[in-house]
């Protein structure tokens, strides 16, 4: 054998043995409904790659705050995080994460919703593939509507839902008017309030980086909220984030839930729903007066930490999970209704997923949520429910408890909203701005 034909040939045995290699990755991820159904689905990736997958599936506070140390400490613990929006840019301009700029073409990293694909890059590089993209919307008990004598309007005010959640409250017979999250975390209860106080005119801070929670629309946002949830919410409210009030919503408990778009899904599904065909959509509310809806932007998202020694399987797992094909997949074995929403533009083409009741309502929510211009007045920070600077997720999750603290009795809004204002401008200052 000539040397030229003895290099072709261990160049070929090298690339049959790295492709026949088979790695073992783990995979940190949140303990929604899609995660747990890829998790279902593994083994169509394994049967594909040979790699075998580990996960590590996590209540959401617990998820954001095991990630953050594994990626600070660089505790290699992960292979592959589920992150989203607000981490992946400042992780990715830290150098903390994997860039995915290099996903095959049939991948179609262009069919991304440019909402999705843009927040979750740093400089058009893309950090983070979108698992599912979402905003937030009404869902609301049609039949309970209907016997109360009141019609939704696609877009509708706080006001009005607060009277409607009083007309259709029945507590006698455990049935909520509204079920929203009171739980403390800046993702969970944090998140929801934050994007509704933008429909009240409120922000975080103002364009010089000073705290805003001394002002009338940061007050009149908590006293609405609590006011409205003490009259027609759920005892023990301060302690419900998005898994309890799916769970209340699909025992029939709610008559209004305003939550992840992704969840109508859930809502719907005959196997888990007991109200899966009574079950109608709405824009989330606005304010009387003010144009801005309070539904925020999010996408659970896959990135991989720099460092792991399985970049190449992360990849193909990413790819995997993420894909066109996965959407077909899904549909396949689920239904079109339950495939992940809100990634990709292709999706809201296909003529079988716009028959779907919410698919409409889902892609005009994302669309309407301007994580450049989130807030009424202008503000130095891009994002709807958070703003994206590092500091942010520690003194949100610190005020988001003393708003859980009023929920729950413990103090006003007035005494959370003064101890708001002094963490925030606290922990500002000693960031240096």
């Amino acid at each position: 054998m000539s040397m030229k034909n003895a290099l072709r040939a261990a160049t070929a045995l090298a690339l049959v043995t790295g492709a026949a290699q088979a790695d073992t990755i783990t995979i940190a991820t949140v303990n929604n409904g899609d995660m747990i159904r890829m998790q279902g689905l593994t083994e169509d990736f394994t049967a594909k790659t040979g790699h075998e997958v580990e996960w590590v599936t996590l209540e959401e506070n617990v998820l954001r705050q095991r990630v953050t140390t594994d990626i600070t400490t660089k505790g290699g613990q992960f292979d592959i995080m589920t992150i989203g929006m607000y981490e992946t840019p400042i992780w990715g301009a830290n150098g903390w994460l994997v860039p995915l700029d290099d996903l095959s073409a049939e991948y179609d990293v262009d069919d991304i919703l440019p909402a999705m694909r843009g927040g979750l890059s740093h400089d058009g590089t893309l950090y983070a593939a979108p698992f599912y993209g979402e905003s937030s919307m009404i869902m609301y008990r049609t039949d309970l509507f209907e016997a109360a004598g009141v019609e939704m309007p696609d877009s509708p005010t706080w006001e009005f839902i607060r009277d409607a959640a009083a007309k259709i409250t029945d507590r006698d017979n455990e049935i909520y008017g509204i079920c929203l999250r009171g739980k403390a975390g800046w993702g969970e209860g944090g998140a929801f309030i934050t994007a509704m106080s933008n429909s009240f005119g409120a922000r975080w801070f103002d364009e010089d980086w000073n705290a805003q929670f001394d002002t009338a629309a940061w007050n009149d946002t908590l006293t609405f909220f609590n006011d409205m949830m003490q009259e027609s919410g759920p005892a023990g409210f301060s302690t419900n984030g998005f898994n309890e009030n799916l769970s209340l919503f699909q025992q029939g408990k709610c008559g209004m839930w305003i939550d992840a778009t992704v969840a109508a899904s859930f809502v719907t599904n005959p196997n888990d729903s007991e109200v899966a065909d009574k079950v109608g959509f709405a824009l989330a509310p606005h304010k009387d007066g003010i144009e801005k809806n309070g539904n925020w932007l999010w996408a659970w998202a896959l990135g991989i930490p720099a460092g792991t020694q399985n970049v190449d399987a992360a990849k193909q797992f990413i790819e995997w999970a993420t894909s066109k094909d996965y959407i077909e997949l899904v549909a396949s074995k689920e239904g079109w209704a339950n495939v992940p929403p809100g990634a990709r533009t292709s999706l809201y083409e296909n003529p079988n997923y716009m028959e779907v009741p919410f698919a409409k309502m889902t892609l005009d929510s994302i669309l309407s949520a301007d994580p450049n211009n989130p807030t009424v007045d202008p503000v130095p920070y891009v994002g709807v429910q958070f703003a994206a600077i590092p500091e942010f997720a520690g003194i949100a999750t610190e005020v988001s408890q003393e708003f859980s603290a009023v929920y729950a009795g413990q103090q006003s809004v007035e005494e959370a909203l003064e101890k708001a204002q002094a963490i925030t401008t606290d922990a500002m200052e000693a960031a240096g701005y």
